[in-house]
């Protein structure tokens, strides 16, 4: 990091945290710290849906997918458009009928006052560990290899997010997304657009998809029906629609940013600009990670990307063994340079040789083989060390080869995103607790300042938790895999009560109630024999199923639960 990296860095934040506290500072009671008054045009409520999902770990994690895996991770986002739909015909309607702060208002409406706390407090389970995911993320990765304070990390960007939120509430997240999304999109092209200048000067864009696409990173769809692979079409199609309808539909962090909406209309037409926009920019930030791949196959690479791991091997009695291998991959890397540019060559006199294809499949073989074996011995120097590197690799590029300057701006980017995500998680959270949960169970009413003053001390206190999540996590996995897999585990019952809420008037209170109890217990108990106690890449259930599981059941047992047992309750429960 220069001078001048840090100065783009500090500026940048600041900037965000200044303008968004000025901008938004003196909400006069709880709604307009909650809902901002009603006032967000549909492109600001559809830049804030897209930056509250659109987190550090999208930015660092995403590409690394890409560069180890592929292009597949896309598929995860196929049913997120017909979801769009869905809540836009549905969703915002009943929400705007019902006036409500909350998603989970509308449930005591429909069911009773125990159903409403049920989906809040597992709302406040999962995004509370989840915004503190947020925070952790990008402190993780950036003290690992800048080598700054893991601690300081997650309680600056804490801090940062902690000033602007309680400020101004929801009008404060809104305005500084369109800032944030800005520095992030900026940033993220002109990657890109650096990746490609730095690849050989005779290579074209179509030659770097080429040796992508040799090299399976360019496997976009997978029809395949196999239950235990991760992400395919089905799984996009079905538990990705599921994952989207429940996080966009139910989840506050979301639902506060169209709420806010001037209209019924506006709130519409934001979702649908994230539904067309959405699957594109995730394409873009995967092509990222695979043209990441495509400059490596002719720069140096170390054996893993994560530099503690590197610094744990030069400390034990194996880092001969490490140092041997990491011989052997530059032996190869040179011969992958030199076969990558024969087929370009040939691919500039439009023949796509086999042949070489064949080599550059067998050079990836020996390279992944080598980078197992170094896993291997750096659990033997420490079997408690993390040797899943996806979340270093954009980083690694970013830190070794952009220009002075713009490494503070991908900082930036990256803190932003932080931000962003944190600050959404924060507003969500601290509404839910002061009107889901203070207010309602409050027995005398009180002011509209004191609910406006409960509501910023909610926002500070799961701001300090949210830290406190970051300061104790442990990275393990891919984390925007782990973000997902944690709403995953939770967005399915949620969604369940809320499609039998919507849809199935016959279902009472006690129903659904005791259906999403069961429905969540069961989930917990599929998620841990079926993937938790598994390896990575060797579970018995692709996670995005247990978003559809978790809603089917919830839907099936209380109508069973409705027809049977509950079948001579009372309309009123």
């Amino acid at each position: 990091m220069q001078l001048f990296d840090w100065i783009v860095l500090i500026i940048t934040l600041l900037f965000i945290v200044i303008y968004g506290a000025w901008k938004t500072k003196g909400s006069k009671n709880v709604e307009e710290f909650i809902l901002g008054s009603n006032e967000t045009p549909w492109h600001m409520v559809g830049l804030s849906v897209m930056a509250t999902q659109a987190s550090a770990i999208t930015f660092l994690s995403t590409p690394g997918q890409a560069y180890h895996d592929g292009m597949g991770f896309v598929q995860f986002y196929f049913g997120l458009p017909i979801a769009m739909i869905v809540i836009c015909l549905t969703f915002i309607p009943i929400y705007h009928k019902f006036k409500v702060f909350t998603a989970y208002e509308y449930l005591e409406k429909r069911f009773d006052l125990k159903t409403r706390s049920l989906a809040a407090i597992l709302f406040l389970l999962q995004r509370g560990l989840g915004t503190g995911l947020t925070i952790y993320a990008p402190a993780i990765i950036l003290s690992a290899l800048l080598g700054w304070n893991l601690t300081y990390m997650n309680i600056v960007i804490g801090i940062l997010v902690i000033i602007y939120t309680v400020s101004g509430g929801t009008k404060a997240v809104n305005v500084t997304q369109k800032q944030q999304m800005f520095v992030i999109m900026s940033g993220m092209f002109i990657t890109f657009f650096l990746i490609l200048h730095f690849l050989p000067n005779d290579m074209t864009f179509s030659n770097a998809l080429h040796i992508a696409g040799a090299n399976g990173k360019m496997n976009i769809v997978d029809f395949s029906t196999d239950p235990e692979e991760k992400y395919t079409f089905w799984s996009g199609i079905t538990g990705g629609f599921f994952l989207a309808l429940a996080y966009f539909g139910t989840d506050q962090s979301q639902v506060g940013r169209y709420l806010s909406g001037k209209s019924v209309r506006e709130s519409q037409m934001g979702l649908i600009m994230n539904g067309l926009l959405k699957v594109p920019m995730q394409f873009f930030i995967l092509l990222t990670g695979a043209m990441v791949f495509v400059f490596f196959q002719f720069n140096p690479v170390p054996l893993n990307f994560n530099p503690n791991n590197k610094a744990l091997i030069e400390k034990s009695k194996f880092k001969n063994e490490y140092h041997s291998l990491e011989k052997k991959l530059d032996t190869l890397s040179e011969d992958k340079k030199v076969i990558n540019l024969l087929y370009i060559d040939q691919l500039n006199q439009d023949y796509d040789n086999p042949i070489l294809r064949k080599e550059l499949v067998a050079i990836s073989t020996k390279e992944k083989d080598l980078r197992d074996r170094a896993k291997e011995i750096i659990h033997k120097a420490d079997k408690g060390s993390e040797t899943n590197d996806k979340d270093y690799v954009f980083f690694h590029f970013i830190l070794h080869y952009l220009p002075k300057g713009l490494i503070g701006l991908l900082l930036a980017v990256i803190i932003s995103a932080a931000m962003s995500s944190t600050a959404s998680g924060l507003n969500a959270l601290a509404s839910t607790t002061a009107i889901d949960i203070y207010k309602r169970n409050l027995k005398e009413p009180k002011t509209e300042t004191h609910y406006l003053n409960a509501t910023k001390f909610f926002t500070f206190f799961w701001g300090v938790v949210a830290i406190l999540f970051a300061c104790i996590g442990t990275l393990f996995e891919n984390l925007i895999q782990l973000v997902n897999i944690v709403g995953s585990i939770f967005y399915g019952t949620v969604l369940g009560i809320f499609l039998v809420g919507f849809y199935f008037d016959f279902v009472k209170a006690k129903a659904i109630f005791y259906s999403a109890f069961i429905s969540q217990l069961t989930i917990f108990v599929i998620y841990y024999f079926a993937i938790f106690i598994y390896p990575s890449g060797e579970e018995k259930l692709g996670y995005l199923w247990l978003n559809f599981i978790g809603a089917m059941m919830t839907i099936v047992l209380s109508s069973l639960l409705q027809l049977s047992i509950f079948k001579t309750t009372k309309i009123e429960e």
